[in-house]
């Protein structure tokens, strides 16, 4: 159906809605869907969280799930598994697995994918995230989405925008300037909206220059609506609303929470009683139910598309398959040396595997991420079930976790509560009981001496859902339960040994990194985690994942920590009376987030953006960039302004450079390769980092193969963004461009002349 014939259909819905039928669309009518409208057949819109997979049941005005056989699903890999993969293909593969099962649940929404940037490396939702850097999270989400929206089912890109942090998710007021903003914050959803095509987006808890993401006009309206065009349906994140005259005169469009007084929500009973006082429009209320009513004939929920509209489907084979498909290019090789792997299993007696992370299980954790999996997979049933019985698998626990105590109560409920004690919690994990600390001695104690007595050990080790959850941040990047502690003793008794570091975010390796031969990073990837590390670990499957994010050995070696005010500082007095907050953060870092901070500061990191090492070797030669000519044919006229071309939307994506090279695999087994484009200018008129990823491509090759690989940047790659000209800006004259293995491996730096 056409553009006009829907907006014609809707005009004629609309008249026929009552104030009431329409402010009911316009809300929450239980903890997962809005109002219907059964006199016109309009049916609710059906949402699930996340973006690990689909969400399972919740009864209509409760957050204890429904404990039924049938809402058991596949356990995908996490984003920032999909964003190691540097993949479109995989990405997009993994997007279609999601918005299959979504829609096979019967869901109209799925509440994903999540693209905010790791500004700090201990975000407790760092693991639901990208990337800390803009191009690749572009360059990800848009055949991610693509993929999920194939099924006739929304993808719904979230936080909108700056939600960078747990720490007061909902009362902290983030102060950024307009080049940071654009550069850093909103690349990532302009390409989910203007390429991606996403049908819906999730306003965020935060405060953006003094007012609340879902009732920011600056941010929906002038950006969001205006600028980009968007006329999908915008969702508040639960309990993201606090004022019912802001929220209706800003483009939200769908007002969610976390209580269950459905018809007191902001957007519910009180909007009518304004409406009916003269204090809101009607027509702003129009205009919501217009993108809803949009949104439902573009996924076919209504009217006679109704009837051809995908079933989709879960829990398949296939399924299952293209996800431990994705888990395969996700794990990345942080340190190999003496080509301690990949082991043999041939005549491989015996194996000692240590860690609670290789026994635990992490599907049904993390907050709202979390997934009631049909099967995980673990490390230790991996191994073992692939080495089979002539090998012996000792395991030992080697650290000691906690357990939770199990509430009645979701975490859910009181996840907004304005009085929670973040605080209290995070004190909570480093209160150490005398017998929580016996119990750690013991077992660390026990796993060193089996250690000692073993030739092949694998150390599973990292966070889990305690630390990487929704609500929390770490307070420092340490890991937890003492174990650095076990791994510098085993390691003392057994420098053989493979350690393979389970996390969702970034943490400190720097008491024992180097006395280690082999480190092998695992993300929450998914159901088949286990069997997939066992592949790689026995050599069925070449590592090929890189960091999409860098490994600082501290905190503070953060940018947002030691240029910025993390985690916040008090209200002013002045601004106690214009907005409803409880910290400020100013992003004094700017631009100067992740790896264009410690570049530019020369701060080392653990491993780079973009480190990832292979069982083969390649080599790279040829390497040649040119300009495009457009470059010359487009800097005349009304594009040159002050030695500057300004980028308008006509010419933002045309080619201006192309990069070229030659890559061979010299080794002796099959892999897979990621060629990394950075672009630089040294003499800018501006502060600029020293370099940024601009491109990239990942090939496949088998031993002794060559292939021609070509990136091609766009006159985007070459720019800055110009607050003067409110506009992004491309210098004349020379820039750099990197090609490397990663974004200290740089193999060869070109200069052109635009």
């Amino acid at each position: 159906m056409k553009l006009e014939d829907m907006n014609s259909k809707i005009d004629e819905i609309l008249k026929e809605l009552t104030l009431e039928e329409k402010v009911k669309m316009i809300h929450g009518d239980a903890l997962f869907y809005s109002g219907a409208v059964e006199r016109l057949s309009i049916p609710a819109v059906n949402m699930s969280d996340g973006p690990m997979g689909v969400r399972q049941e919740f009864p209509k005005a409760s957050w204890i799930p429904g404990g039924n056989s049938d809402d058991f699903v596949t356990y995908c890999p996490s984003n920032s598994a999909i964003a190691a993969t540097w993949n479109k293909d995989l990405a997009y593969r993994a997007g279609v697995v999601i918005g299959q099962e979504a829609r096979g649940r019967g869901k109209d929404i799925i509440l994903g994918p999540g693209i905010n940037i790791k500004r700090i490396p201990a975000n407790g939702r760092n693991f639901e995230y990208m990337s800390e850097d803009p191009y690749l999270i572009s360059q990800l989400v848009v055949p991610l989405i693509k993929g999920i929206q194939e099924s006739d089912v929304a993808a719904c890109v979230k936080h909108f925008a700056l939600n960078n942090q747990e720490t007061e998710r909902l009362w902290v007021n983030v102060e950024i300037d307009e080049r940071a903003l654009r550069e850093i914050y909103l690349p990532g959803f302009e390409a989910a909206v203007k390429k991606g095509g996403v049908e819906s987006l999730m306003g965020a808890y935060n405060l953006i220059r003094g007012q609340h993401c879902c009732e920011n006009k600056m941010l929906l309206k002038n950006i969001l609506r205006d600028e980009w065009g968007y006329d999908g349906t915008i969702i508040s994140d639960w309990d993201a609303v606090h004022d019912t005259k802001a929220a209706a005169e800003s483009p939200l469009d769908i007002e969610m929470s976390v209580t269950y007084d459905f018809d007191d929500y902001k957007l519910a009973n009180p909007l009518i009683e304004a409406v009916k006082k003269g204090e809101a429009k009607e027509s702003d209320i129009d205009e919501k139910v217009h993108h809803i009513l949009l949104m439902m004939f573009r996924l076919k929920m209504i009217g006679a598309l109704a009837e051809e509209r995908k079933a989709g489907c879960y829990n398949t084979p296939e399924h299952r398959s293209e996800v431990r498909g994705v888990a395969e290019e996700s794990f990345v090789l942080l340190k190999n040396d003496d080509n301690r792997l990949p082991l043999s299993d041939k005549g491989l007696k015996e194996l000692l595997v240590i860690g609670d992370n290789a026994e635990r299980l992490h599907a049904l954790g993390g907050g709202s991420a979390e997934i009631k999996a049909l099967y995980e997979i673990s490390p230790l049933m991996g191994i073992k079930s692939q080495l089979g019985g002539n090998t012996k698998v000792t395991y030992k626990r080697g650290y000691y976790v906690s357990p939770k105590e199990e509430s009645q109560e979701s975490w859910q409920e009181k996840s907004t509560d304005e009085n929670l004690d973040q605080g209290a919690v995070v004190n909570a994990r480093k209160q150490v009981s005398d017998e929580v600390r016996k119990k750690r001695d013991e077992l660390r104690a026990e796993a060193v001496e089996a250690a000692a007595h073993f030739k092949d050990v694998i150390l599973v080790v990292g966070l889990n859902h305690d630390y990487d959850v929704e609500g929390f941040d770490r307070d420092d990047i340490t890991l937890p339960y003492e174990q650095d502690r076990l791994i510098e003793e085993v390691l003392e008794v057994n420098p053989d040994t493979v350690i393979v570091m389970m996390a969702g975010n970034a943490v400190s390796m720097g008491k024992w990194k180097d006395k280690a031969k082999t480190i092998l990073w695992q993300w929450y990837c998914g159901m088949e985690g286990g069997n997939v590390l066992a592949d790689i670990i026995f050599g069925r499957v070449n590592p090929s994942g890189k960091l999409p994010e860098s490994m600082p050995y501290r905190m503070e070696d953060c940018g947002a920590i030691a240029l910025g005010e993390y985690p916040g500082r008090p209200l002013t007095d002045e601004e106690k009376k214009l907005m409803n907050a409880h910290i400020t953060e100013e992003y004094k870092d700017g631009i100067y987030v992740g790896y264009r901070y410690y570049e530019k500061y020369n701060v080392p990191v653990q491993y780079c953006f973009g480190h990832g090492l292979s069982y083969t070797t390649f080599e790279y030669s040829d390497i040649t960039a040119v300009i495009d000519e457009f470059s010359v044919k487009n800097s005349k006229d009304k594009y040159q302004d002050g030695g500057e071309i300004i980028l308008d939307e006509s010419i933002k994506d045309k080619m201006a450079a192309k990069v070229s090279l030659n890559v061979k695999n010299t080794g002796k087994r099959f892999g897979k390769e990621i060629i990394e484009v950075y672009v630089g200018k040294s003499d800018s008129r501006v502060d600029r980092p020293v370099k940024e990823l601009k491109g990239f491509e990942k090939v496949s090759l088998e031993a002794g193969a060559s292939s021609h690989v070509t990136v091609e940047l766009p006159i985007m790659a070459f720019s800055y963004y110009n607050e003067a000209k409110k506009n992004f800006v491309a210098e004349n004259g020379k820039y750099q461009i990197y090609v490397g293995k990663s974004l200290e491996d740089i193999q060869k730096v070109c200069e052109v002349e635009i």
